[in-house]
């Protein structure tokens, strides 16, 4: 039945690996965005003392078009994986690229959603939206049309004039969302975005997100903590360990396109949320 979850097939890798490799897969395309041997320590605050480093030598590969959500335990690095693959830390040493070129400042080809959802309050929801066409120079009809373009795009209706105050969590998230994909960004990365939802609202958002994706083609990188909504939506799940001990499982999600909610009880699914849960389980950051 199409939307069904149906079982993994024979080919299904759910692997625990050293983080030191995720490079792209022969007679795939080049990757949207890359990690390679990443490292990150945040600056001594004494000026001295030297912090351990959060990130240590990782490496990962988002191919074009792919949906990877990120799993780990607080103090794992991933917002601040996030971070970086956004532009907005230089790693310590490694690099990150886009499409295969190095990225060493924010560019408009990623787009990046916050826990919060940031808008500013003294403007109106579509302005908000048309906020990053305005600093890219577009002219007022031309950037209005855009933002109601994605308003529509991410199911908000009526709000053009709103201030981001009248709106609900779940309308504000949504309008960050568009806001991030007004330029059309490549490359997606969601740091969290529901997680300050009530249960009902959120699961509604990962409809909608997943409808998003296929729609976009965008590829997304997604920080969570919640192991049913990275199985939901992701293609694969990248599990980290505790800090500087890297990616310690890579795990393919088989089930069909597009997904049901009351499908996620299926054993299948259950068995993978398992894996996950023992992978942020295993001691001293390794497989068991």
């Amino acid at each position: 039945m199409d939307g069904a979850i149906s079982a993994p097939s024979e080919t299904t890798k759910v692997d625990a690996v050293d983080a030191s490799a995720d490079s792209a897969r022969p007679g795939l395309p080049v990757s949207a965005i890359q990690a390679i041997d990443v490292s990150f320590s945040y600056p001594p605050s004494d000026g001295r003392t030297a912090n351990p480093p959060v990130l240590e030598r990782l490496s990962l590969t988002v191919r074009p078009g792919e949906f990877v959500a990120l799993v780990g335990a607080n103090g794992s690095g991933k917002s601040t994986l996030l971070r970086l693959l956004a532009g907005l830390l230089p790693p310590t040493a490694g690099r990150i690229e886009v499409g295969g070129e190095r990225l060493a400042a924010p560019d408009r080809r990623i787009g990046l959603v916050f826990q919060e959802p940031r808008l500013l309050p003294w403007r109106s929801v579509i302005d908000n939206v048309a906020f990053p066409l305005e600093l890219a120079g577009w002219p007022i009809a031309r950037r209005r049309g855009r933002a109601r373009e994605m308003l529509d795009l991410v199911g908000l209706d009526g709000v053009d004039e709103v201030r981001p105050h009248r709106l609900s969590g779940g309308m504000r998230q949504r309008a960050s969302i568009a806001r991030a994909l007004a330029l059309e960004p490549g490359i997606l990365l969601l740091d969290e975005p529901f997680s300050a939802l009530d249960a009902l609202t959120r699961e509604r958002l990962n409809v909608a997100l997943q409808e998003i994706w296929r729609q976009t083609g965008t590829s997304v990188v997604l920080v969570t903590h919640s192991i049913a909504e990275a199985i939901f939506l992701a293609d694969r799940v990248l599990v980290l360990a505790r800090a500087a001990a890297g990616i310690v499982g890579r795990i393919e999600i088989p089930f069909a396109r597009p997904r049901l909610l009351g499908e996620l009880d299926a054993a299948d699914v259950s068995g993978l949320a398992a894996t996950v849960r023992e992978l942020l389980e295993t001691d001293d950051g390794g497989a068991r």
